[in-house]
């Protein structure tokens, strides 16, 4: 590997804020960094960054579909380990994209189209290039949740039932790849993940209650949200991540608790996140997962 491919990073950014705060902490270790922007996700303020910084962010666009232009434009910049960052909506698997030549043979000697078989079969064809996809945390460790009570309050007795509950579903769920939430209220499942994303299973989840009629109920009217990691959870992609939208979600839903798995859940604008999670009641837990599994 020679000096200049060694500091250089290349980076798969989707949508959010991920691929800027992975921008800002490779750039901390010294890194040159090559962004893939994804035409249909990534935000365009990636263009100011590279604009600010032009000796060591360099901005190359491209669809979902072209495959090839990123293996060629990341062997043409020096790039021989990547990671990916930020959300790709599932629903984009569906999309009307046409895919090249090399990814169309990659969708179609596909068993399956979620998540883990795409983006792990992405990651293979990369490292047969090779291009090492790193875990998407390599530089952001410390966002990740610690274990134990992040709020100022901590679950009371109903809420804690409910994550109990919500973790035996979402883990069996996760190990299917559907989703990595579920949404919980009085011991029952309100909300199941599917494509839509965290954030608009738990607004599918308020709406739903707010069609049941008042004052009686066989369901207490909170809502608590429980997010794991999948049991085979590869850490290049797809790892779970809450934010402060997570909070301002759950809010406006009525939901009053949220559980994450410690160590493999990234938070997002930590300090923002606890002080709105604070001042709207909510409890925020950081559960120890279960060991990881293999194939």
């Amino acid at each position: 590997m020679s000096a200049l491919q060694d500091q250089t990073l290349g980076l798969i950014a989707g949508n959010g804020r991920f691929p800027f705060l992975l921008l800002d902490a490779a750039r901390a270790h010294g890194l040159r960094v090559v962004v893939a922007a994804i035409k249909e996700e990534t935000d365009l303020e990636i263009n100011e960054r590279a604009a600010r910084e032009p000796e060591f962010v360099r901005v190359h666009w491209l669809s979902l579909g072209e495959l090839s232009k990123l293996i060629e434009m990341f062997q043409r910049e020096g790039v021989s380990r990547a990671v990916m960052a930020g959300q790709v909506k599932h629903k984009q698997i569906f999309s009307s994209i046409r895919p090249d030549w090399r990814l169309a043979k990659l969708l179609l000697n596909l068993r399956t189209r979620n998540t883990d078989m795409l983006l792990g079969a992405v990651a293979k064809v990369l490292e047969d290039e090779g291009i090492t996809l790193m875990s998407s945390t390599a530089f952001l460790e410390p966002m990740l949740a610690a274990e134990g009570v992040l709020t100022a309050r901590a679950p009371d007795e109903t809420e804690r039932c409910d994550i109990d509950y919500g973790l035996r579903v979402a883990r069996g769920i996760a190990g299917f790849d559907l989703g990595q939430t579920v949404v919980i209220a009085a011991g029952a499942c309100v909300a199941v993940e599917a494509m839509e994303g965290t954030d608009a299973t738990i607004a599918r989840a308020g709406a739903l209650f707010r069609t049941l009629e008042e004052p009686a109920s066989t369901l207490e009217r909170r809502l608590t949200v429980v997010k794991v990691a999948k049991p085979k959870q590869d850490m290049r992609f797809d790892v779970p991540v809450v934010g402060l939208p997570t909070i301002e979600a759950m809010q406006a839903a009525g939901a009053t608790c949220l559980c994450v798995e410690a160590g493999r859940t990234l938070l997002f604008d930590r300090e923002a996140m606890v002080k709105a999670a604070d001042g709207a009641g909510i409890a925020i837990v950081g559960e120890r997962g279960l060991p990881m599994t293999k194939e």
